[in-house]
């Protein structure tokens, strides 16, 4: 028998990595030689593992240079309409792979580091993640980021520069602790500072009305230093730009105050201004209405608009001569998509800036703002749509409030000529909302001050037409769009799952790769004998490297021929990680009432974080570590049913665990998840999806078939009618006797038998005031179960479904979502084109 290939010698036969030819094998090995001299300090001349990281990261880096200056020189040449993604997250992850995969590096480097006795692997280890976002509307914003770069329009993520991001979660005891991601500690090689555009940002002040105009005055300031890093697309040669944001205090800061003495206090008090880019908010889809929040909302818009405007002004490449005056060409050369509510403060600020300071009127201005800006909305939760109470705009931003306030009154006025004497249709629509403490519904100043406002995903779409925004649908319905979001199929097929990307591009080739669709060329292989034995066997070498991280990161050991159960997501009462433990639970009481039945052996493993003050979701987490104590140490289960709580869930930790996976855990109430990404790369990676009708995964169900996918619980229309009948939890929990003992298991302390009453809280919610009405669904999730061990147990049918399910990935490529925004709202048009090569001759 041949011995088995070593991982560097599988690597190497995977062609979507690219190819490694002997010229760019030495010349990579110069440059790395010549950067690991200038890494190393003059006093060491010992390498570390992080040296050798930094140099490979520089030598990368130098790929992209050439490339990326004469993009944006392209750009300057050609002056096309340039789209602005402003967003409070990019969840990116690391860089180094991915900008080896965009550029056709992978195998040369690999090569390289090989030969000079490197393993890449361990080196791409040494990254740290860039972990800007809290989960999925950060990392949408990185998917988009590839995606605009591959189809070569000119665009520019705008965020804040968080010097921590979200934070290391680790499990002390079965609890959740954080720790602060100081991920700038060791620097960051693709960033470049770029001190020469640094902007100012005014805070508080006063406005005085002069009859020539508004001037905001006795204001403080804040300066952003931006920090860009290249974007590049998958092998065009385009790179484009993020520039992130962050807060440095003037060089006078508090010291024209010339209190006496107060010199090194003045300095030390240069903090609170630089603590505006200090640390990303770690909460999903919840709204915390803190001061410090709202100057990052506005530092990031304030400092991005004066940009936009700059660049719109200038045309010659280099030139800071003013070329373009007239900014009713401000929509022709300029699209500002908000990614949330969190950057709404576009709206006013941009009225600020043409009305007082470019002296537009009023009208002229705001059709300006209206035709440039377009607004995307992210949640239904009440508790996640933004409402500033007006005294802390008062305070802190004096001009946008009566910007705002005067907005509204035009607005309103266009509602009460539609619709006379609609009062109750007044107070609705109103960007004020009175009552208690007045405050500014964002979501609607987005709606009012955009030509364009989309969902997520079709079914989100039509809730929002539907409910949350029926009264704006109904006046302006021709604003309503849907964009069902989508992911990168380079980071989340070629990039984490190499294996299953020479299997599909040893069948259809490897245009797949930017033209996603082209995957329904695998449907004429589903029974084909090759192919299925080929997509088994990449599952199961990533189950058994997944396995191995396992045990080497957090030993522990499972078994690698179970199943590989996931839901990997942020902890949230809607997602309902508490429906996957009552299965969990009643999956490990059927084992022990029968032992001696043939189950299908499962490894349930859940991960996600918390955010620090949901003290729900801190429980949710200790009871999954709870009910894994117990059911990983009963001697009768065996490896049957292992339950795994996966510490960090992050950007690279979803890398690894992705492409291991048997089945998806999609399984929010309907009506709650306004899309997910998650469940696309689970499916675009072989897993399937067991969900609800809720989300994307209507649509995944529609792609895949609904014979490939397993579909159970309450539709939007049988939640609704439950709401207006009344949930009644007791009613399940006295008709279901399984879901009866589980119950009564967590409340009489079976998983914690040390404090009995430990998860007492989490069963009054449950059975009490559950909004997300857990036990309604349970009994048709434990049937849905059942049918997934069944399947399982037929390694043939079950790969036949992932067939379908990776066949029918195509419409869930963020290329297709970007195509649709760039022709729909941004009035852009996509290319496939290459830019020529930095060292081809024009």
């Amino acid at each position: 028998m041949s011995k088995p290939l070593s991982d560097h010698d599988r690597r190497k036969q995977i062609s979507v990595r690219g190819l490694a030819g002997v010229e760019n094998i030495s010349q990579l090995k110069l440059d790395f030689n010549r950067h690991l001299h200038f890494t190393l300090v003059k006093d060491r001349n010992v390498a570390t593992r992080r040296d050798y990281y930094f140099a490979l990261a520089n030598t990368v880096r130098e790929h992209l240079i050439g490339r990326w200056i004469r993009t944006q020189q392209h750009y300057y040449e050609k002056d096309p309409k340039r789209v602005y993604y402003i967003s409070l997250e990019f969840y990116m992850g690391r860089a180094l792979q991915n900008t080896m995969v965009n550029l056709a590096l992978e195998n040369a480097c690999d090569e390289a580091m090989y030969q000079l006795g490197l393993d890449m692997e361990e080196l791409e280890d040494m990254e740290e993640d860039a972990g800007l976002g809290n989960g999925g509307l950060g990392r949408l914003a990185a998917c988009f980021l590839d995606s605009m770069a591959s189809l070569g329009l000119a665009a520019y993520g705008y965020g804040i520069r968080y010097e921590f991001g979200i934070f290391n979660q680790k499990i002390i005891n079965g609890w959740q602790v954080e720790e602060a991601d100081d991920w700038l500690r060791y620097g960051n090689p693709w960033e470049k500072a770029r001190p020469e555009y640094m902007r100012p940002v005014n805070f508080y002040g006063r406005t005085e009305h002069h009859p020539d105009g508004v001037k905001w005055v006795d204001t403080q300031v804040v300066l952003a230093l931006p920090y860009d890093t290249p974007i590049p697309g998958y092998r065009n040669n385009v790179v484009n730009t993020m520039r992130l944001w962050s807060a440095k205090a003037p060089c006078d800061f508090n010291l024209k105050d010339f209190n006496v003495g107060g010199y090194i206090q003045a300095v030390l008090d240069r903090n609170l201004a630089e603590n505006i880019s200090r640390v990303l908010y770690p909460n999903d889809n919840f709204f915390e209405g803190k001061e410090l929040r709202l100057k990052q909302e506005y530092f990031v818009v304030s400092a991005t608009l004066q940009d936009i405007i700059r660049r719109f002004k200038v045309s010659k490449f280099g030139s800071r001569e003013i070329a373009r005056t007239d900014f009713s060409k401000l929509p022709d050369k300029v699209a500002i998509q908000l990614n949330d509510t969190h950057p709404a403060m576009a709206i006013p600020e941009l009225m600020r800036v043409l009305v007082d300071e470019e002296k537009l009127e009023w009208e002229k201005a705001w059709d300006i703002c209206v035709r440039t800006c377009a607004y995307t909305n992210h949640t239904v939760l009440p508790e996640a749509l933004e409402r500033w109470p007006v005294d802390l705009f008062a305070y802190l931003l004096p001009r946008h409030l009566e910007i705002i306030y005067e907005i509204n009154r035009r607005h309103l006025e266009r509602v009460a000529a539609k619709y006379p004497g609609d009062h109750d249709r007044l107070c609705r629509m109103s960007l004020i909302e009175e009552g208690g403490q007045k405050k500014i519904n964002m979501a609607h100043l987005c709606i009012v001050g955009s030509h364009a406002v989309n969902g997520v995903a079709q079914i989100h779409s039509d809730i929002l037409k539907a409910t949350v925004f029926k009264d704006f649908y109904e006046m302006e319905p021709h604003k309503f769009q849907n964009k069902t979001n989508g992911i990168t199929p380079r980071r989340w097929l070629v990039m984490c799952n190499p294996g299953l990307a020479e299997v599909i591009a040893e069948r259809i080739g490897e245009d797949f790769i930017r033209d996603l669709d082209q995957l329904k060329g695998l449907c004429k292989y589903v029974n084909d004998e090759a192919f299925i034995r080929d997509v088994a066997k990449v599952k199961q070498e990533n189950k058994m490297k997944f396995a191995v991280h396992l045990e080497e990161h957090y030993k522990v050991k499972i078994n690698p021929n179970s199943m590989f159960d996931l839901q990997v997501k942020r902890i949230h009462e809607y997602k309902r990680q508490l429906l996957n433990c009552l299965h969990i639970i009643t999956y490990y009481n059927r084992i022990k009432k029968e032992p001696n039945k043939q189950w299908t052996p499962r490894t349930v493993m859940i991960g996600g974080k918390a955010a620090p003050g949901y003290h729900t979701a801190k429980m949710i987490i200790r009871l999954i570590t709870a009910i894994g104590e117990v059911v990983n140490n009963d001697p009768v289960v065996g490896d049957r049913l292992k339950v795994i709580f996966l510490e960090n869930y992050r950007v690279t930790l979803a890398e690894r665990v992705i492409p291991a996976s048997d089945l998806s855990e999609q399984i929010s109430t309907a009506g709650t998840e306004a899309s997910g990404t998650g469940n696309m790369k689970f499916m675009l990676n072989g897993a399937l999806t067991i969900g609800t009708m809720d989300g994307a995964n209507v649509e995944m169900a529609e792609e895949a078939g609904m014979d490939n996918i397993f579909i159970f619980g309450m539709r939007v229309e049988d939640v609704d009618a439950l709401d207006k009948k009344g949930y009644h939890a007791e009613e399940y929990y006295n008709r279901l006797p399984e879901l009866k003992q589980a119950i009564d298991q967590i409340a009489g302390g079976f998983f914690s038998p040390k404090q009995p009453d430990l998860f007492k809280e989490i069963v009054n919610m449950l059975m009490h005031h559950d909004r997300f009405k857990v036990f309604a669904d349970y009994e048709d999730y434990i049937k849905c179960q059942e049918k997934v061990n069944a399947l399982y147990k037929n390694p043939k049918e079950w790969t036949k479904k992932v067939i379908y399910n990776i066949a029918g990935c195509g419409k869930f490529s963020s290329d297709r979502t970007i195509a649709q925004y760039a022709r729909e709202i941004w009035g852009m048009e996509p290319t496939l084109e290459k830019l020529p090569a930095p060292d081809d001759k024009q």
